[in-house]
């Protein structure tokens, strides 16, 4: 049976969300509550917006500024590399505790979820070959799950690299995140792409990674089934 699924749009701080749960409301002001406490950190501690390389939380650190901070320092970036994934997180983990049954928030191509019947999520890796024709198949006993993208090609996001799509599946969403943006960083041609595979996957708590470099498409570790993508995208 095809399950139907409504996904609602949410934008704060210029990050637009796509948001698939009966508790929506919870989901968006948790959204804005952890976006009002982690702004507040960074004004007492301006470093954590432009640092390129991990930082120490201070002693009384917020939970969001925490999860980024230790998963920049498990990856070696900065800890805004963090910041989309250790939203849509909390967000659902927000909702979960209210009683929803299956959450769903997508953060610019990061997405945390708790699903209640199968998901499809597609991979699009700008003008690439397999752009658009893959997806990760994601049934619900294999949740939660973050699956987060990033790219040195598309998207408004800084990078070192050229990679034209660098997924990374994780049991957290905040290292998933900053695990992507290093991918990402560590491809600039094809022939890079083995090697940053090998070096993502050794971070503690990685479970999959997929690169895609012009033609050359990349895979280790525990990912979801790849599919085609029938679909379009989450």
């Amino acid at each position: 049976m095809t399950t139907t699924r409504i996904y609602r749009s949410f934008v704060h701080h210029q990050a637009v969300f796509r948001i698939c749960c009966d508790k929506f409301d919870v989901a968006a002001e948790e959204i804005v509550k952890q976006r009002r406490i982690l702004d507040d950190y960074i004004r007492r501690e301006p470093r954590f917006r432009t640092s390129l390389t991990p930082l120490d939380a201070w002693a009384d650190a917020p939970l969001v500024v925490t999860r980024m901070v230790e998963a920049a320092r498990r990856v070696g970036v900065g800890p805004m590399a963090a910041v989309a994934g250790a939203m849509a997180q909390l967000a659902v983990e927000a909702a979960v505790s209210a009683g929803a049954r299956e959450a769903i928030v997508e953060n610019g191509g990061d997405i945390y979820l708790v699903a209640g019947a199968p998901v499809t999520v597609g991979l699009y890796a700008g003008e690439t070959p397999v752009s658009d024709k893959l997806a990760f198949t994601v049934e619900p006993g294999n949740t939660p799950i973050a699956i987060c993208s990033s790219s040195g090609i598309m998207g408004p996001s800084f990078s070192f690299g050229k990679c034209d799509l660098a997924t990374v599946v994780a049991r957290d969403a905040a290292l998933a995140d900053a695990a992507a943006t290093e991918a990402a960083n560590l491809v600039k041609k094809p022939e890079d792409v083995q090697a940053a595979l090998e070096r993502i996957l050794a971070i503690p708590g990685v479970e999959g990674v997929l690169l895609v470099k012009s033609d050359k498409v990349g895979l280790i570790g525990n990912l979801p089934p790849l599919v085609r993508n029938l679909q379009g995208r989450l």
